[in-house]
């Protein structure tokens, strides 16, 4: 079984030191769908808190930039870009997200977390015009860069 990095020899959580590790051009990209019922749908584009497909896509660019911050043991990050995408489709939304650096450590969890917080905010942005809408589907497309190589999630 493959050892955590995360943890040390007694089993403690910790940061892990990646000062030694080459840096490397690193992509990732995450997704996240946000089910909604097709009059909800219909009802965006008059939405009367504004756009929120706009919204959402600015929330998860900003979300990116502030992973550090917010899941305890990633390092904070120089970002070369961040990427969000937010379209209708028949049964909701489908947000994607899109993160690259140069740098020692990957940036999944950055996308992971825009793609995420994208989500969070079309429901905050439409709770009002129902309470029922589900947040669902957040995974990892691929990856690039880094140790581990290329990863493509298959289809399921």
């Amino acid at each position: 079984m493959k050892k955590l990095s995360h943890y040390d020899a007694s089993g403690r959580a910790q940061m892990v030191d990646i000062s030694d590790k080459p840096f490397t051009k690193r992509t990732a990209r995450a997704q996240a769908f946000v089910r909604i019922r097709p009059s909800v749908l219909r009802a965006l584009p008059s939405n009367p808190k504004g756009d929120p497909l706009e919204i959402a896509r600015f929330a998860g660019i900003c979300a990116a930039k502030k992973t550090s911050e917010l899941i305890p043991l990633c390092h904070p990050l120089m970002l070369s870009q961040v990427d969000v995408e937010a379209k209708m489709e028949s049964k909701g939304i489908r947000i994607t997200s899109t993160v690259s650096t140069t740098g020692p450590t990957g940036v999944e969890m950055e996308a992971l977390t825009a793609a995420a917080v994208a989500a969070l905010t079309v429901y905050d942005m439409t709770k009002a015009l129902d309470k029922s809408i589900e947040i669902q589907d957040l995974y990892l497309l691929s990856k690039t860069g880094g140790k581990s190589g290329e990863f493509q999630r298959q289809p399921s």
